[in-house]
């Protein structure tokens, strides 16, 4: 890895990058509190004099962990996504996405989506292509999910967050979906994350279930060597010797993963807990952590619920938690 510090205008950056690039290297423009940064990537074989000719400065970076796009050794300054209807993640409000774990239909989804907004959501959740355990479970409504889903989000000027499990479902999701979600199955499915990773979208990237924090964060730097640097991280509990709950959410995961990268980092209590019971206390002690946003899932009617609905939220149940969140949110902003 090559760095490029000296300061230059935006056409001599362009001309740079073609340079670089007919060389044989993967070119990152990363910014930084010192302005932007030219990042460079290659093999051992590229001639280092080459790339002295075009640019003043050229700074060799020793790297102490694995990753690179992801740690605060390149990028010293936050990530902020912003979405179209405008949220920014990352920027230091609280985003919480919500909504079901599955679409089942145009009414569900439509009174999901109204009831989050109204309580202070930003951002529809919701499942068109469901990995389940059993291949007799529901799998989702696919595309025409999507489109449900788009329709409700849209009325209630809503973002989406959906996921996608197959690289032939991705053109059709990026049509459909502000944000792509990367479930903990597939994590480190290797060929999938580099595929996002080309789309440019945002991926919120959750957390294998098995995955220590440096698996995880090299999980991201697949879609991150791809020349998109909107990841999310998404911390939903790991799997231990525990059958309390579904999973044991890892609450040390928050500040470590902020002390060792820019990448905005958010929480999925419903998936750690597998109890409706248990999302409150594990949603306020995300925030009181640090997180930079929450993931709940929230359904109508749990009881009749095609998917999770023993983890899912009533709307008069979310309402109340996101009172606690907010005034959480507003202590943690006063230090």
């Amino acid at each position: 890895m090559v760095v490029l510090v000296d300061s230059c205008g935006n056409d001599e950056i362009q001309h740079k990058i073609h340079v670089f690039q007919s060389l044989g290297l993967k070119v990152y423009i990363v910014p930084t509190s010192k302005g932007p940064v030219i990042t460079l990537m290659g093999n051992d074989c590229i001639d280092i004099s080459n790339i002295s000719l075009v640019s003043r400065t050229v700074q060799h970076v020793q790297l102490k962990v694995p990753y690179v796009l992801a740690s605060k050794i390149i990028k010293d300054t936050p990530t902020v996504i912003t979405l179209p209807n405008g949220v920014s993640i990352g920027s230091g409000a609280l985003v919480v996405m919500a909504g079901p774990c599955s679409v089942e239909s145009q009414k569900q989804i439509d009174d999901a989506a109204r009831a989050v907004k109204n309580a202070g959501a930003q951002i529809l959740r919701g499942g068109a292509f469901k990995p389940r355990t059993s291949p007799y479970a529901f799998h989702g409504l696919g595309i025409e999910g999507l489109r449900m889903m788009r329709k409700a989000a849209d009325r209630e000027g809503l973002a989406i967050v959906t996921e996608v499990l197959d690289p032939e479902d991705i053109p059709i999701a990026c049509e459909y979906a502000d944000i792509l979600q990367i479930g903990t199955r597939n994590c480190q499915n290797f060929s999938l994350l580099r595929k996002v990773g080309k789309t440019g979208k945002p991926i919120l990237l959750k957390r294998g279930m098995m995955n220590t924090i440096e698996e995880f964060l090299m999980a991201a730097e697949y879609i991150l060597s791809e020349g998109n640097m909107n990841v999310i991280l998404c911390e939903r509990g790991i799997r231990t010797f525990e059958t309390e709950t579904r999973n044991t959410l890892d609450i040390s995961a928050i500040p470590v993963l902020k002390s060792k990268t820019h990448l905005p980092v958010i929480v999925d209590p419903s998936h750690a807990a597998g109890n409706w019971k248990l999302i409150e206390p594990l949603a306020l002690a995300a925030v009181a952590a640090g997180a930079d946003g929450l993931l709940i899932e929230v359904h109508p009617t749990p009881d009749t619920a095609l998917c999770d609905g023993m983890q899912s939220l009533r709307p008069d149940k979310f309402e109340l938690l996101m009172k606690k969140i907010n005034r959480i949110a507003s202590a943690m902003a006063l230090h």
